[in-house]
C-alpha cells in the first residue's frame, strides 16, 4: 500500500508551495484525513483548519468524530467554536477560515485545510461570489416543512444569474439557493467580491471495501465509547430533538431511537447504512469539484 505521507511530501516537493498556498486534505468519512494532516503538519510546520460542518460544536464530540487526541501537539482551528443549537452557515465558515488562515500566516506557518465537507472546501479555494450573501431571518425555517418537489418548483420562479450554480444534493442546500435568489431579487445592486485562495488538493480515496469496513468499525467504537450518553447529555442541556435531527446522521438516528421510533438493532442498522450513503455522497461531491475545474491529487 502506498505511503500517504511520502506521496504527499513528494507531491509538495514537485510544486511551488509558498506559505500562502493552502494544502487541502479531503476525503470521505473514515478515510484517515486527520491522521495524514497531523503527520504532514509535523513535517512542514503547519496548523490545521477543520472543514467539518459539525465539529464546530462543543460537546458534540463522539458523534462528529473529533478525535482531538489525534492532533497531538498540532494546533487546530474551527473546532469547538460554537454552542450546540446555534446555526452555522457557509458565510460563517468562509469568514472564520480567513481569520484562522491569517493568524497562521502571521506565525510563519503553512495552512492545512482538512475535512469532508466539500461545499466548505470548494467555497474557499474556488471563487463563489454568492456564498457570502447574508441569511434572511426566519427564511430557512419558513421553508423546512415544504416537500422537496415544491421547493424545486419555487426555484423555477427566479431568474438565475449566469454564474450561479445550484447544489440540489440536499433539501437544506435547495433552501439556501432559494434564499440567495430571494435576497438578490430584493437587492439587485448587491455585489459581493470573494477572492479564492491558492491551493493544492490531496484526496484520500481508499478502496470501497476498506472504507466500508472502517465505517462499520468506527460506528461500533463510537457506540461503545458512549455516543448515546453524549446525546442524552445534549438533551438534558435543553437541545431539542428537532435540533438534533437537523444535524443529521448520528444525531438524527440517535434522536429517533431515544424517542422510541427505532429500537436499538434498527437504530444501529439504519445509521450504518446512512453513513455508507453519506460517504458515497461525499465522493460524488468531490467528483463534482473536479468537473468544476479543481485538480484533486488522489491517493
Amino acid at each position: 500500500m502506498i505511503d500517504r505521507l511520502k506521496y504527499t511530501l513528494s507531491l509538495l516537493e514537485q510544486q511551488t508551495v509558498p506559505k500562502e498556498k493552502v494544502i487541502v486534505i479531503l476525503g470521505p468519512t473514515a478515510s484517515g484525513k486527520t491522521k495524514l494532516a497531523v503527520q504532514l503538519a509535523q513535517h512542514i510546520d503547519a496548523e490545521i483548519i477543520s472543514a467539518d460542518s459539525r465539529q464546530i460544536y462543543r460537546r458534540m464530540d463522539i458523534g462528529t468524530g473529533k478525535d482531538l487526541s489525534e492532533y497531538q501537539d498540532i494546533p487546530y482551528h474551527l473546532i469547538d467554536i460554537h454552542e450546540p443549537g446555534e446555526r452555522y452557515n457557509l458565510g460563517n465558515f468562509i469568514a472564520d477560515f480567513r481569520q484562522a488562515q491569517q493568524s497562521i500566516l502571521e506565525k510563519g506557518k503553512y495552512t492545512i485545510l482538512c475535512g469532508g465537507t466539500g461545499l466548505y472546501i470548494q467555497s474557499v479555494i474556488q471563487e463563489n461570489p454568492y456564498a457570502l450573501i447574508p441569511s434572511i431571518k426566519g427564511f430557512k425555517e419558513s421553508l423546512l416543512a415544504y416537500p422537496e418537489t415544491e421547493l424545486l418548483e419555487r426555484l423555477q420562479e427566479y431568474t438565475l444569474p449566469v454564474n450561479f450554480q445550484i447544489d440540489l444534493s440536499t433539501k437544506k442546500r435547495i433552501i439556501r439557493a432559494i434564499e440567495i435568489l430571494a435576497f438578490l431579487e430584493n437587492h439587485p445592486d448587491h455585489i459581493v467580491q470573494q477572492q479564492a485562495v491558492d491551493s493544492i488538493v490531496i484526496g484520500l480515496n481508499p478502496p470501497l471495501e476498506i472504507r466500508r469496513e472502517h465505517i462499520s468499525q468506527r460506528l461500533k467504537q463510537r457506540l461503545n465509547e458512549g455516543f448515546l450518553e453524549e446525546v442524552c447529555g445534549l438533551l438534558t442541556e435543553g437541545i431539542t430533538h428537532e435540533q438534533l435531527q437537523y444535524y443529521g446522521l448520528e444525531y438524527k438516528y440517535a434522536s429517533l431511537h431515544l424517542l422510541g421510533q427505532l429500537d436499538y438493532p434498527a437504530f444501529t442498522a439504519k445509521l450504518e447504512t446512512e453513513i455508507h450513503r453519506y460517504a458515497k455522497r461525499q465522493m460524488t461531491y468531490f467528483r463534482k469539484m473536479e468537473k468544476d475545474g479543481i485538480i484533486i491529487h488522489w491517493v
